[in-house]
């Protein structure tokens, strides 16, 4: 069984082609995808709609995480250890590589704390680091 086919069996979601396909992208590219990204590679297979609908499944089930970009663009990436329906467990940094693009989640490395004012309270940290990658130095 590919690493998608058993990743969809541990959240217990049904195997489809456009489930395993996009999974398997993810596995394969170790990086942070775009929505473009993942239609791009796939666009003979499967129309927008069953993208949309797989990243939300995957999002919503805890598969995937979001990712900001420092251009206001959204990217997804497999969530390292298991989440739920109702809670995300990413404390960690981004790094965006200004040469090849590329977006990597650096689970070593861990969002400080921030105190906010009395009355704030968190939903998301998101911390986005820029710079060269240790592929482009």
């Amino acid at each position: 069984m590919k690493r998608g086919g058993q990743i969809l069996k541990n959240y217990q979601l049904r195997s489809t082609t456009s489930r395993e396909a996009i999974l398997d992208l993810f596995v394969r590219n170790g990086f942070a995808l775009s929505y473009s990204d993942i239609e791009h590679k796939i666009a003979t297979s499967f129309d927008r709609v069953t993208v949309y609908r797989t990243l939300k499944t995957f999002l919503d089930k805890g598969v995937i995480h979001k990712v900001l970009d420092n251009e206001g663009g959204l990217k997804y990436a497999l969530c390292s250890e298991p989440c739920s329906t109702h809670e995300h467990h990413h404390e960690h940094v981004h790094f965006k590589c200004e040469k090849c693009g590329q977006t990597n989640c650096l689970e070593s490395v861990t969002i400080p704390q921030v105190a906010l004012p009395k009355g704030f309270s968190v939903k998301e940290v998101n911390l986005l680091i820029q710079g060269t990658c240790n592929k482009c130095q």
